[in-house]
C-alpha cells in the first residue's frame, strides 16, 4: 500500500467543538518537551493539534512562575490548546475561566496521568475512578466557553477495563473530544495497547475519539486507526525522536534537515525563554533526535556539558550538520 493510499483513508480535518483542526494527527502533551517552539514545529510538519505541557490548576491558582512559563504562546500558533491537571471542580472551573488561559482555544483535562503522587492526590487517572467528580470538572471547564477535551486511559488495572463507560460519562458532561491512551494506569507507559477498548469507546459515543499509545511508525498509526476505528491518532514520545513523523503521516512537504530544524528550534526557544531553559530543552530534544543516528554517541557527553548557547550550537552542528535529514 502506498503512502498516498494510506493518507487518503486516514488523514483529514477534524472539528473539536467550534474549532476546526487541519489534520487528525495530534501531538501529545509531554512534560519538559511540548513548549511553544516544539508545538510550532509539529504544526509546521502537519500536526492538527498540539497541547502545552501538563499544567497544574493548583499551581496556576498560586501564580507559580514555572507554571506560567508553560503557557507561553503567540498569535502565530495555529490552534492554542492547554492541558490542565486538577481534581477540584471549583478550582478547575475558576482556572478555565481565568485570564491565565484567555489566549487558549481548547482546554484538555488530564484524566490519564499514572504517576503515583498525581494519582494519590485524586488527579490524573484517579478521576476515572470518580465519574461524578470527573463529570463536574468537565461541566465546570465547559462554562469557560472554550472547547473542552479529555485525555484518559482504558482503565486503572488490566482486570477492569471500562473505556466505553467512561467515554459516555465524558460525552454526557459536555466533552468535545476524547483521547484514549490504550494502556491502563498500572501499565504506565509500556506494554501492548488495548486497541479493542478504544474501539468500544469509539462505538459508544458520537464525539471524536483519538487513539494514543504505542505509535512509533507510520505503520503503527495506520494499524491503530484500522483496529480502533478512531477519528485520529496522537503521537507521543516518537514525535520527539522523529518529528518528521507528522509530515510522513499527513503528506506535508518538508525539505528541512534535522540540523536546520534544531537550529530553528534553538533560535525560537532563545527568543521566548531564558538561557537556562533553552539549554535544557535543546539538550533533551537533540538527545532524542540523535537516537538512531550512527556514530553520534561520542558527542553525547559534550552535548550535555555545553554551558552556553554558542557551545550548544557547535555540538549540534557536529552531530547533525553533515548527516541525513
Amino acid at each position: 500500500m502506498s503512502m498516498n493510499t494510506m493518507q487518503a483513508g486516514f488523514v483529514r480535518p477534524i472539528r473539536v467543538g467550534g474549532v476546526m483542526l487541519s489534520s487528525n494527527v495530534l501531538m501529545a502533551p509531554l512534560a519538559g518537551y511540548t513548549c511553544y517552539p516544539f508545538r510550532m514545529l509539529a504544526y509546521e510538519l502537519g500536526a492538527g493539534l498540539c497541547f502545552t505541557e501538563m499544567c497544574s490548576a493548583n499551581a496556576l491558582k498560586y501564580e507559580d512562575r514555572a507554571t506560567n512559563r508553560l503557557l507561553i504562546t503567540t498569535a502565530d500558533e495555529p490552534v492554542r490548546a492547554v492541558q490542565l491537571l486538577g481534581g477540584s471542580p471549583p478550582v478547575m472551573e475558576r482556572m478555565a475561566k481565568s485570564a491565565f488561559l484567555q489566549e487558549f482555544d481548547i482546554i484538555d483535562i488530564n484524566m490519564g496521568c499514572p504517576v503515583p503522587n498525581v494519582f494519590k492526590s485524586g488527579e490524573g487517572s484517579a478521576l476515572m475512578q470518580d465519574p461524578k467528580r470527573a463529570a463536574a470538572i468537565i461541566r465546570g471547564c465547559k462554562r469557560s466557553g472554550k472547547a473542552v477535551t479529555v485525555k484518559c486511559r482504558v482503565g486503572i488495572r488490566e482486570d477492569a477495563l471500562f473505556a466505553a463507560e467512561f467515554a459516555r460519562v465524558c460525552e454526557d458532561a459536555g466533552a468535545d473530544m476524547l483521547t484514549i491512551h490504550g494502556r491502563t494506569r498500572s501499565m504506565m507507559y509500556d506494554g501492548e495497547p488495548h486497541m479493542e477498548e478504544i474501539a468500544h469507546a469509539k462505538a459508544a459515543v458520537s464525539i471524536p475519539v483519538i487513539a494514543n499509545g504505542g505509535i512509533f511508525s507510520v505503520e503503527d498509526a495506520v494499524r491503530m486507526m484500522a483496529c480502533t476505528g478512531a477519528d485520529g491518532v496522537m503521537v507521543a514520545r516518537y514525535g520527539l525522536e522523529n518529528p518528521f513523523i507528522f509530515s510522513e503521516l499527513t503528506g506535508t512537504v518538508c525539505e528541512k534537515t534535522a540540523f536546520r530544524i534544531l537550529t530553528e528550534q534553538l533560535e525560537l526557544t532563545a527568543r521566548h525563554y531564558d538561557e537556562t531553559y533553552t539549554l535544557g530543552y535543546m539538550k533533551k530534544l537533540s538527545s532524542y533526535m540523535m537516537k538512531k543516528r550512527k556514530g553520534t554517541k561520542r558527542y553525547k557527553e559534550r552535548l550535555y556539558r555545553s554551558g552556553s548557547l554558542a557551545e550548544l550550537r557547535e555540538v549540534i552542528a557536529l552531530i547533525f550538520a553533515d548527516g541525513p535529514a
